[in-house]
């Protein structure tokens, strides 16, 4: 049995719903310190910051976590990581941060991140990686860390944030001069458990189950019947992950006056409405759209 580690804050809803989707229901309260799942694979659960995630994973405290790349990057831990989940606090973007040095609009003289003064003053949440990245550039600065709303640290000369669209950072009159990493959501292992045969096995089927979400999410199932003078041109439309699946209908030629073939394919979401009127029109028929939970590949 494995121990889990899950994200607080602004990953935390989206966390909990791809692990219902997985069958995985995270049953939790607001009081309550030790959600569980009712699943034998699973013996504890713990909803934490994702800052300390990577470290507890490391350290052996859980097996497998849910964090940011970021954090990884920032706290140095030495962890595996096993499946990139790509989703952040909305479902709909496509999970991809980015950790970003800005400064004040008006500092026309600030172009690049090498244009920075010696010892600017910096603010981040992030000191590790801030360090790093100004060390490589051989800049000496002064880095403030910040506990939250670093935006609003308009006394300093710079800020290193994490942003989806930089809209928040644009709003508070920051401009964006350099990404220094980008970040999604991790699936981490301890490299102990990952090592373990028994424990390794329970992970990769987890691993399977919220990847397997992951990617039928923005994608249905389309069913058709489409005679056989038509098959041509309608698969021939056909968005699809590999081939469409195509069989005979029983009993389509025996005393029909038409051959007739069920066609599938997965298709993405957001094609369907264009997708359909176009397939009817080439000759398919009785078209089904299916919600798809997961796909294994």
């Amino acid at each position: 049995m494995i121990s889990i580690a899950i994200p607080k804050g602004s990953l935390e809803e989206q966390t909990l719903q791809l692990f219902k989707q997985a069958d995985l229901e995270i049953r939790v309260t607001s009081r309550e310190y030790n959600p569980r799942i009712d699943d034998p694979r699973i013996e504890r659960v713990k909803i934490l910051r994702p800052q300390e995630i990577p470290v507890y994973v490391e350290e052996g405290y859980f097996d497998i976590g849910i964090t940011g790349k970021d954090w990884v990057e920032e706290r140095g831990a030495d962890v595996v990581e096993i499946a990139d989940l790509s989703y952040s606090k909305s479902v709909e973007k496509n999970g991809k941060v980015r950790i970003v040095l800005a400064v004040q609009a008006d500092r026309a003289d600030i172009k690049t991140a090498r244009d920075m003064k010696p010892n600017s003053r910096i603010s981040t949440e992030y000191p590790n990686i801030t360090k790093a990245f100004f060390d490589k550039l051989g800049i000496p600065v002064q880095i403030f860390f910040s506990y939250g709303a670093t935006e609003a640290k308009d006394m300093m000369d710079a800020i290193v944030e994490l942003t989806e669209t930089g809209e928040t950072l644009r709003k508070n009159n920051w401009r964006i001069i350099h990404t220094i990493l980008e970040s999604s959501t991790k699936l981490i292992a301890n490299k102990d458990s990952w090592r373990d045969p028994v424990k390794r096995r329970d992970i990769e089927e987890i691993k399977t189950l919220l990847s397997g979400v992951m990617e039928a999410r923005g994608r249905v199932l389309l069913s058709m019947n489409v005679a056989d003078e038509k098959l041509k041109d309608v698969v021939s439309a056909l968005p699809a992950m590999k081939k469409p699946t195509i069989a005979r209908l029983y009993d389509s030629e025996n005393g029909a006056a038409r051959r007739y073939y069920a066609v599938e394919t997965v298709v993405r979401k957001k094609e369907v409405n264009i997708l359909i009127p176009r397939l009817k029109a080439l000759g398919a028929e009785d078209i089904i759209e299916i919600d798809i939970s997961k796909i294994v590949k």
